[in-house]
């Protein structure tokens, strides 16, 4: 993986952001490889296709693109709020790609991937519609809230300017797409729990600790009064999927 930006044909472009979308969408193009399969490129998608930037030739996972010039702080801009829930709720959200790159060398310094099936509701947040006097008065898009998608899920690809190795991001991925298994409904559950456990920077904890959680669950799925039932029941599920290991009664312990 070469970690430097083309710069071919990018005269023609006068401003800086224009350049840089081309050159890391190039990039990407030469560079990327698919996490759900030993695919070791992607392919363009059609112009103008919404929301999905790559496809795997092989296995048809999508992939969208994000890239900026500055480290990724909690929020990743993204598209209208509404069509992101809905894509959440149907499972069509594609897979994730952050890719920060640094001007002045012209290089990828890192880049990270977030798998289709880690987006929960929770993790979508609802910006303030556009102005009247905006061309598109009342549009509402979205920023996607890294800090409420479980750290699992979170796939390095390139670190501080060094490429990870393919067969450690796609073990990566292996080990979280179980998550893929469940329902989108039952799923926002699963992942909202699993980040909070992963919260509490415990790798061992017990029942106890895991119902200190219970007032945020509730402020996160306010139509549902019994969140002790449900914080036993996702805990069973993260034990299934092996993303979670029961020690003795009352007691956990993460991978």
């Amino acid at each position: 993986m070469r970690l430097e930006l083309p710069r071919a044909s990018l005269e023609r472009y006068k401003s800086n952001s224009q350049r840089a979308r081309i050159a890391t969408e190039a990039w990407a193009t030469k560079n990327l490889y698919c996490l759900n399969c030993a695919s070791d490129e992607l392919s363009c998608s059609p112009p103008n296709t919404a929301a999905v930037d790559y496809t795997c030739p092989k296995c048809d996972a999508s992939f969208q693109l994000k890239a900026q010039s500055h480290s990724f702080g909690s929020k990743i801009l993204d598209a209208a709020y509404a069509t992101m829930l809905q894509k959440i709720r149907e499972d069509e959200t594609p897979n994730l790609v952050a890719l920060h790159y640094d001007f002045e060398s012209w290089s990828v310094r890192n880049v990270f991937l977030v798998p289709e099936f880690a987006f929960s509701i929770s993790a979508i947040e609802k910006r303030k519609p556009l102005a009247p006097t905006a061309r598109r008065a009342g549009w509402t898009g979205c920023n996607i809230l890294l800090k409420e998608i479980p750290p699992d899920a979170w796939i390095s690809i390139v670190a501080n300017g060094k490429p990870a190795n393919p067969s450690l991001a796609r073990k990566q991925f292996a080990k979280v797409r179980p998550l893929a298994n469940l329902r989108p409904e039952m799923r926002g559950w699963t992942l909202d729990v699993l980040n909070l456990i992963r919260s509490l920077h415990k790798q061992t904890f017990t029942l106890t600790d895991a119902y200190t959680l219970e007032p945020h669950l509730a402020s996160l799925h306010p139509a549902n009064r019994h969140v002790r039932d449900k914080i036993r029941q996702q805990l069973q599920i993260l034990r299934d999927l092996g993303l979670l290991h029961f020690v003795s009664p009352g007691h956990y312990r993460l991978p």
